[in-house]
């Protein structure tokens, strides 16, 4: 196990004694964390620690069309629908004697949980247009960054089969909840980028500390990222603290989606680790962090381009907040409490459809 979930903290290990007390067990387990924190590792390691011999079989369900992921799943018969020339087995039979990882679970639709429920409770299925049970022996591993119970609430995720599928949680940490291993990820990483005569980069004692306590809303991900990015870059240089900040660390002007929800995350982060010297306005729902624990990134970044910043997290808030609101811009404003004119004309200024 150690050669696939690196680190030795106390997060760590934990994890790693979770993994081997039901690895050798066949409950359903349900891995849960952010994006980029390894949840298909834990599966893997699940998997190797287990006593089954069959294959390892990965399935994400956010990645594949919702038309085509039943037949992807349970495999279809020939002429089951327009296309289907012949009978083709689904991953539920590459997985017998083996492990079935479906990973964010939380992104099938209702017609398809029903499916896969029944699946679990009579240990078999059948093809898409077929008529023939088909037994099943495999582990079921699930996992999931959302909040399936939430889901569960709003009607968006079968309350049966979230208790069929939660029969062992297993919570995986952030990289910055387990930031003293970020060394030994470092050095596991850049072994593994190494595919020339090209030189690894080294880091100085003071390059590492700046990555062992930046927020890594990215995870593991985007340490990987920055590491290839300094292997590209810095190849048998040393990389000292000002590298870090002005190459490898993206702080700056996030424009993608994806870099934008990142830094929202970032800023949510900041809420864990909150001082208790300091009173803060609570509410019900998640709060918001307090604006002292932005206090020392000047410890860390040289310069931050604050209207860039602020317009970032003023567009992912808007765009978070239409999500929630199925795109109702009155409910949105509500939700932003700021007047719905108001909120059009923000929409209009930074291109929000």
């Amino acid at each position: 196990m150690d050669n696939i979930i690196i680190g030795d903290s106390k997060k760590v290990l934990e994890l790693k004694f979770l993994i081997e007390k039901v690895a050798t067990s066949e409950s359903t387990v349900l891995v849960l964390g952010e994006t980029g924190t390894g949840k298909e590792l834990v599966a893997q390691a699940l998997h190797k620690s287990s006593k089954r011999k069959g294959s390892f079989i990965p399935v994400n369900c956010a990645a594949i069309p919702a038309e085509l992921l039943e037949s992807e799943l349970f495999g279809h018969e020939k002429g089951a629908f327009t296309g289907a020339e012949k009978s083709r087995i689904g991953r539920f039979e590459m997985s017998s004697g083996g492990t079935l990882f479906l990973d964010e679970i939380g992104d099938i639709s209702l017609s398809l949980q029903a499916k896969l429920l029944r699946a679990l409770e009579n240990k078999s299925i059948q093809k898409v247009g077929g008529g023939k049970e088909i037994a099943l022996d495999l582990r079921m591993v699930c996992a999931t960054h959302q909040d399936l119970e939430k889901k569960v609430s709003e009607g968006t995720f079968r309350a049966d089969l979230y208790y069929r599928i939660n029969v062992f949680p297993i919570n995986v940490p952030t990289l910055a909840e387990r930031n003293e291993d970020i060394p030994m990820l470092m050095e596991y990483m850049l072994k593994n980028l190494k595919k020339n005569e090209k030189k690894l980069p080294e880091f100085s004692n003071d390059a590492v500390e700046v990555l062992r306590r930046h927020l890594w809303p990215g995870n593991i991900r985007e340490l990987k990222n920055v590491l290839e990015r300094a292997y590209i870059l810095f190849s048998d240089k040393k990389i000292e603290k000002n590298h870090v900040l002005e190459n490898l660390i993206r702080l700056k002007a996030p424009t993608s989606k994806e870099e934008q929800e990142a830094l929202w995350d970032a800023t949510q982060e900041l809420e864990s680790i909150e001082n208790n010297n300091f009173n803060e306005t609570k509410k019900s729902s998640s709060p918001l962090p307090h604006p002292k624990h932005y206090a020392d990134w000047f410890d860390f970044f040289e310069n931050i381009d604050l209207r860039v910043y602020l317009r970032d997290v003023e567009v992912v808030l808007i765009e978070s907040a239409l999500k929630k609101s199925d795109g109702v811009v009155s409910k949105a404003s509500d939700l932003l409490k700021i007047n719905r004119t108001t909120l059009i004309e923000k929409m209009k200024k930074l291109q929000i459809n």
